[in-house]
């Protein structure tokens, strides 16, 4: 056996956390799961903070707002937008927005957007929403594109100098411009100044 070749080993022979974790790497890399995540996270302070309690002894600190309710829209929207980028990623760009707006609105709504930690988690997510694209499996890459890069390369590869004998007009390499010159005389002749 060829101790260079590589070892392929079927998702059915790992152990199941493994094959877990395989089919969730998978999953997530076909969606903006990180923008989910953030602004999922960033919902859950601004809905808590406001109905929080604090009790430090005796003493029961409340953070309640005459706008709790509009905060616990807020935040149940902000979830809603996370689980709805997980699962409908063609969606990204109205999430995305909705979650910037709705972290804006969380600031005088919502305690300061949840002491600025929903806010702050939501405009992330918002932004990270915005900026996420499918990405493009390298087999399909159009074929157009390769050998472009090739004639680029061998260009470089040549210190700069450039084939431009099929050219007329132009000077090619040293040596080719008088080639040039009476093969064109003789093609405008039809051959009849090439013997003289």
């Amino acid at each position: 056996m060829n101790p260079q070749a590589p070892v392929y080993v079927r998702a059915e022979d790992d152990a199941w956390p493994t094959v877990v974790y395989y089919r969730f790497h998978a999953w997530r890399g076909h969606r903006p799961f990180w923008a989910g995540l953030f602004t999922l996270l960033g919902g859950l302070p601004i809905a808590y903070f406001p109905y929080a309690d604090l009790r430090l002894g005796n003493v029961s600190l409340a953070m309640a707002t005459t706008g709790g309710a509009g905060a616990l829209i807020i935040g149940v929207l902000l979830i809603t937008l996370g689980l709805a980028l997980w699962f409908q990623e063609t969606i990204r760009v109205f999430a995305g927005v909705a979650a910037i707006l709705l972290a804006l609105v969380s600031i005088p709504v919502s305690n300061l957007g949840g002491f600025f930690v929903g806010f702050t988690l939501s405009m992330v997510g918002g932004a990270l929403a915005l900026a996420w694209a499918p990405g493009q499996p390298a087999d399909e890459e159009p074929a157009e594109q390769q050998p472009a890069a090739v004639g680029l390369d061998k260009a470089e590869g040549s210190a700069g100098i450039q084939d431009t004998q099929g050219i007329p007009g132009i000077p090619g390499p040293r040596g080719t411009e008088t080639a040039h010159a009476s093969e064109t005389t003789a093609h405008a002749d039809g051959g009849r100044n090439s013997a003289g």
